[in-house]
């Protein structure tokens, strides 16, 4: 999950696709898709479905850090200790 935080939260206001985080953080998607679903549940990760760029292929989902997520990820990346104990680290 940490390696997660850290990719969303560089560009943090950009809507990002599962597959270019799997790119960028090597994490396979059996790993990366249950990781972002718990995020989302959690409210640390906002997730939309976006119509595809050309026609003809299918919608994808995209993530992006809520408040609460890029928080977290700045706590994190500080070493504050400061997390919030509702949220696993698992």
């Amino acid at each position: 999950m940490l390696i997660l935080l850290e990719a969303l939260s560089v560009r943090r206001q950009e809507w990002r696709h599962g597959y270019d985080l799997m790119r960028e953080t090597g994490l396979l998607s059996g790993t990366l898709y249950p990781l972002l679903m718990r995020m989302t549940d959690q409210g640390l990760v906002e997730a939309e479905w976006r119509e595809p760029a050309q026609p003809g292929r299918p919608a994808r989902h995209a993530y992006r850090l809520t408040a609460a997520g890029f928080a977290l990820a700045h706590a994190v990346a500080n070493d504050s200790g400061d997390l919030a104990p509702r949220v696993s680290l698992a």
